[in-house]
């Protein structure tokens, strides 16, 4: 009879351990890993990789580039900070036309003219460590936060920029 007892025990305890990991299976995880189109991005908005920081400073003598919507999202606002100004002087071409490419929107986005103010841009001789700015007219709300985008001015292309609130 004790032997009995024991296989009736042990029998039991399984039927615990199967049932607790049936119901634990069951039960979702309380942080579940989001999928499909609307998965977070690994990637800090904004951050520019080192090694293009890098590129962007030695070739084109500019660095802290970045893409922001201003004016309740009607204009979007590229900045650089100027680092080597023999380096950057075809950023401030007035000669040179600059666009915002968004290559997902098949987007191109010019430079507004204003009547008695001109291109909305900065022009002029570089001076090392100031920063210039260029409004893109972004009429419609083409561009939105966090698309990224392409800035071409004359023979400069900044790629990869992320468009900031």
């Amino acid at each position: 009879m004790s032997q009995m007892k024991q296989v009736l025990r042990v029998g039991l305890c399984a039927l615990g351990l199967i049932m607790l990991c049936a119901s634990q299976a069951a039960t979702p995880p309380s942080n579940p890993k989001k999928t499909g189109p609307h998965q977070p991005s690994r990637y800090t908005a904004g951050a520019m990789p080192a090694g293009a920081r890098n590129y962007y400073a030695t070739v084109w003598g500019v660095d802290g580039l970045g893409t922001q919507l201003a004016e309740s999202g009607q204009l979007v606002r590229f900045s650089y900070r100027i680092v080597n100004a023999a380096l950057a002087k075809p950023l401030l071409d007035k000669v040179s036309n600059p666009s915002l490419l968004d290559e997902r929107r098949h987007a191109v986005l010019s430079v507004p003219q204003m009547e008695k103010v001109g291109p909305l841009r900065q022009t002029g001789p570089a001076e090392v460590g100031k920063t210039y700015w260029v409004l893109f007219s972004n009429r419609g709300g083409v561009v939105q936060p966090g698309d990224r985008v392409s800035v071409v001015i004359g023979s400069v292309r900044v790629d990869g920029l992320i468009v900031e609130k």
